[in-house]
């Protein structure tokens, strides 16, 4: 009898906006990433982008960087997201998701082309999309290799 091939390990970095406190979501989709078979390293609430970027360097095999952020500031507290990827600090592609802006009258198209201007892959409206999305860049990456931060996979789920 053959001995089993046990896939890779899969692992995402997780964590709330800098200027973030809120948990529960944070920790719910922890649970779910978990259930679906995929280590979280969860830097929890108020996490500022240098932290991610200290994670990735001690996982540098981490499928994406995830970002959640329900005060609606994710685009003042991704500012430094370029130069962190310029510089290869963060080199896997980047999810945000939650409340993207304040105030009553929300754009998530432009809310959508400024993060991704500052270097956000992909901008997720429902934490349920999560676990297939990661598949979806995981089969990408599969197929064509690890050139690219956003996996080969560009917009892949609808808003």
């Amino acid at each position: 009898m053959e001995d089993a091939v046990e896939p890779p390990a899969r692992t995402v970095l997780l964590g709330v906006a800098e200027s973030d406190a809120h948990a529960v979501a944070n920790r719910l989709i922890e649970m779910q990433l978990r259930r679906h078979g995929i280590d979280v390293v969860n830097l929890g609430v108020c996490t500022p982008l240098s932290e991610f970027a200290e994670a990735f360097a001690a996982h540098p095999d981490a499928e994406a960087v995830i970002i959640g952020s329900l005060n609606g500031h994710a685009q003042e507290d991704l500012r430094d997201l370029p130069r962190l990827r310029a510089a290869g600090h963060i080199a896997c592609p980047v999810i945000v998701g939650g409340n993207l802006s304040v105030g009553s009258h929300k754009s998530e198209d432009d809310d959508e082309r400024r993060l991704r201007a500052l270097g956000v892959d992909h901008v997720l409206s429902d934490a349920t999309q999560l676990p297939l999305l990661l598949d979806l860049l995981a089969g990408a990456r599969l197929a064509t290799g690890p050139g690219e931060p956003g996996g080969g996979v560009r917009r892949v789920l609808a808003r």
